[in-house]
């Protein structure tokens, strides 16, 4: 039989074993957790400056070393402005890491100014820093230890053509390219190849090479009589009608010596009877072996080629020498050769540019279409600005952030005494470009109570100052609109016809009113342009990605 305190006592270690068990969980999952939670901590060097002097914003994470962590970036420290984000400093030990980023920041306006909580991003979920106080202070300025001067007025200064070098460096390498090409394969003296050389030569000179080379071919060698006998004449009628100015090449033998003997007698080609007999008989000669098939001995072939070349030579010493009149004659007619030459050439060279030019038009509105080609020769106002040089800035207060063609321009306000009761202050900035009927204007608005803003009465506001404006058909449409970091706020967009500046004309075109804000504040986007202009399309769109808003007043 069993002892009855045993019943009791063993439930009771088993019950203590089972809490000290527990516990030890307890304990190694609370150790876990508090090494996987992430530190977050912030700090200044100074919290009191000078205007344009620079306080060092650190911020210190420590967290896994499998951790993704994302610091802010950009203007996020407004009132404050960002100088510059130093590169991140990661120190890493055992399976735990530490993330160090400095953040140089100013301003440029005395007061005292909030550094608002920076959100730090670790696995995609937020961390927040604390809020520092920052003072500004003024720069000390003596004022009589030198003489002070009237504010000078404003100068009109026209807009610089900055970018008109580019256009006109292209422009000049085009044509520097352009000429090169038309100099290398048309104007240059190009090397000339042997037929040329020999071309060029004077017909009796040009005959005496023709016949030394036949003397050295294998006409003979190989039988082949035809060839070279059809060759030697043709060298010696080349040659009679080049300088003795006949028509030998299209004439009969007997044809041919029948002109001869017209200008022997006449007295224009002084050569005896002898050396006219001896030609004609090469020439039956060769008709018999061209026509006939007669095949003569070789030394004949070769007593016939010498004896044209002493033919050749008696009649280029026959001839008389020119005259002044016919070498003058002869050198403007080579001067007006040498001048149609030279036309020939520059019109191929302008024909080959003109090529080149259509080509390459062809070419870049096949790739780029004729709209895009045709704004880029001609210059269109909003494609300009979308591929200009962009400006990342901050407008008024609350704060409006965003990227913009050009910088806009602080508007002057006055309030009117019923503004005054609402609004306690109020901050337009704008810019404007009439060419491309394109507007981007910011509005930041501080009420005098802690109510929330009426969009709907901002809105019709704007609609009534277009219509004012002279704008009619006007459409309208609603829908919610985020920024990249989250902040919500209100679209209002729509399209109608809008009044050209300085004209009656109406114009189709489109809007964009961006609405943010809460208890005490109240932010605006306006954005305009002419509809169908994709190039504005591209700068609204890029306008508002990179929108940001603050608002933490």
């Amino acid at each position: 039989m069993q002892d009855p305190r045993l019943k009791i006592r063993c439930p009771r270690k088993a019950l203590q074993w089972r809490v000290y068990f527990v516990l030890c969980i307890l304990m190694l999952t609370a150790g876990s957790y508090a090494q996987t939670q992430p530190k977050i901590s912030s700090s200044v060097d100074t919290t009191t400056i000078k205007i344009g002097e620079q306080i060092n914003f650190t911020v210190t994470v420590e967290t896994d070393t499998l951790a993704q962590v994302i610091f802010p970036e950009g203007q996020t420290f407004s009132p404050l402005e960002t100088v510059e984000a130093f590169e991140t400093d990661t120190a890493i030990k055992a399976d735990r890491m530490t993330l160090r980023k400095i953040y140089a920041l100013t301003q440029f306006d005395s007061g005292l100014y909030k550094l608002p909580a920076q959100r730090i991003e670790i696995n995609g979920k937020g961390y927040f820093t604390d809020s520092t106080q920052i003072k500004v202070a003024d720069v000390p300025v003596d004022t009589l230890a030198q003489k002070m001067y009237d504010i000078k007025p404003l100068i009109e200064v026209e807009k610089g053509n900055s970018g008109l070098w580019k256009w006109l460096l292209g422009i000049l390498l085009a044509l520097v390219v352009a000429g090169g090409l038309a100099w290398w394969f048309f104007l240059r003296k190009k090397p000339l190849s042997e037929e040329e050389k020999v071309a060029l030569l004077p017909p009796y000179d040009r005959a005496l090479m023709e016949l030394k080379k036949l003397e050295n071919s294998k006409y003979l060698i190989q039988d082949e009589y035809k060839e070279y006998y059809s060759e030697l004449t043709n060298i010696v009628r080349s040659y009679l009608e080049e300088d003795v100015n006949i028509t030998a090449l299209e004439s009969t033998t007997d044809e041919l010596i029948t002109k001869l003997e017209m200008l022997r007698d006449a007295g224009e080609l002084q050569i005896d009877n002898g050396t006219l007999q001896q030609f004609k008989r090469i020439l039956q000669t060769a008709d018999l072996v061209k026509f006939a098939k007669s095949k003569p001995d070789t030394t004949v072939a070769e007593h016939d080629r010498k004896a044209i070349e002493e033919i050749v030579t008696k009649t280029h010493e026959a001839l008389p020498e020119p005259t002044e009149e016919e070498l003058m004659e002869q050198a403007e007619y080579q001067e007006e050769l040498a001048l149609k030459k030279q036309r020939k050439k520059w019109r191929m060279a302008g024909l080959a540019a003109l090529a080149l030019l259509v080509l390459t038009t062809g070419a870049s509105i096949a790739y780029y279409g004729f709209d895009y080609v045709k704004d880029t020769v001609l210059g269109h106002p909003t494609k300009k600005l979308l591929e200009g040089e962009w400006v990342a800035s901050t407008y008024g207060y609350p704060p409006i952030s965003m990227e913009t063609p050009e910088v806009l321009i602080r508007q002057d306000v006055k309030l009117t005494p019923d503004m005054k009761a609402n609004i306690q202050d109020l901050q337009i900035f704008m810019y404007r470009n009439s060419k491309a009927l394109f507007t981007v204007g910011t509005t930041s608005t501080t009420l005098t109570q802690q109510v929330e803003p009426n969009f709907e009465q901002s809105v019709e506001m704007f609609i009534e100052d277009l219509e004012r404006k002279g704008a009619k058909n006007i459409i309208t449409k609603q829908e919610e609109f985020t920024t990249v970091s989250g902040v919500k706020g209100i679209k209002v967009y729509g399209s109608g016809q809008f009044a050209v500046p300085e004209s009656d004309e109406l114009v189709r075109g489109k809007y964009s009113i961006l609405l943010f804000g809460g208890k005490g504040f109240q932010q605006q986007v306006i954005l305009t342009w002419l509809e169908g202009d994709e190039y504005a399309e591209k700068i609204v769109e890029r306008i508002q990605r990179t929108l940001e808003v603050k608002t933490d007043v």
